[in-house]
């Protein structure tokens, strides 16, 4: 998956088009990640030890890969990513508008 944790994203489709965040978790698996102050959702939650009081709680819901891109760092632009070796073999992303590399040693 092109997109890994702590990442800033913009969202290009759906009910939040156009919000910037920070990745929080990604699930491979589903194709999916969560990204924060986006996608909100309310649940539900009875009272346990954990949290003490039960209620509405607002929480970040898990939006598909295809519907958020990959901020550059460098030149803070909405960016396709690709992948190129190093001289040492290593695997980076690099940034498909100013060609530099997103992933530093």
């Amino acid at each position: 998956m092109d997109i890994k944790k702590g990442d800033l994203v913009l969202v290009i489709s759906g009910k939040d088009k156009g919000k910037r965040g920070k990745v929080i978790s990604v699930l491979p698996a589903e194709e999916k990640v969560v990204v924060e102050g986006v996608n909100i959702v309310k649940r539900h939650v009875r009272p346990s030890a954990k949290m003490r009081q039960g209620g509405i709680v607002e929480k970040p819901a898990p939006l598909y890969r295809c519907k958020v891109m990959l901020i550059c760092p460098r030149c803070n632009q909405p960016t396709r990513i690709k992948h190129t070796f190093l001289e040492d073999g290593k695997k980076v992303r690099v940034c498909s508008k100013c060609k530099e590399i997103i992933d530093r040693v």
